[in-house]
């Protein structure tokens, strides 16, 4: 779970990501136990405080439970809601703009489609 960590957004949100990014990729299981705040305190060395936001963040999210006495769970759940939610950052943050200027430029989606598949030809 290491990462390097980024000064320009909070700790906590950074964590929460962190969590998330093993729950899409399939490193942190739905109804696997998560990381508990003491163990992401002392692995990024941050205050627990801090790795408490970053926790209470996904559990608010509907991401994370606790088991009383046993930790914090992965929700069923979780993770198609993430993906739904990154797909949907993902077109507000890319496809929108990318249409926008293809549109500017006189292009249709056909020859967007025909760009991308071009480009994706040449990898």
């Amino acid at each position: 779970m290491a990462m390097v960590m980024d000064d320009a957004r909070p700790l906590f949100q950074q964590i929460a990501e962190q969590i998330e990014d093993s729950i899409i990729d399939g490193s942190l299981p739905e109804e696997s136990r998560a990381p508990s705040t003491n163990e992401l305190a002392t692995f990024h060395r941050i205050n627990p405080a801090t790795a408490a936001n970053g926790i209470n963040q996904l559990v608010a999210d509907g991401l994370l439970y606790k088991k009383r006495g046993v930790g914090m769970f992965v929700q069923e759940g979780a993770r198609d809601k993430l993906v739904e939610r990154r797909q949907d950052a993902f077109g507000r943050s890319y496809i929108a703009p990318l249409l926008a200027e293809a549109k500017r430029l006189e292009m249709d989606a056909e020859d967007v489609k025909k760009m991308i598949d071009a480009w994706r030809d040449d990898q």
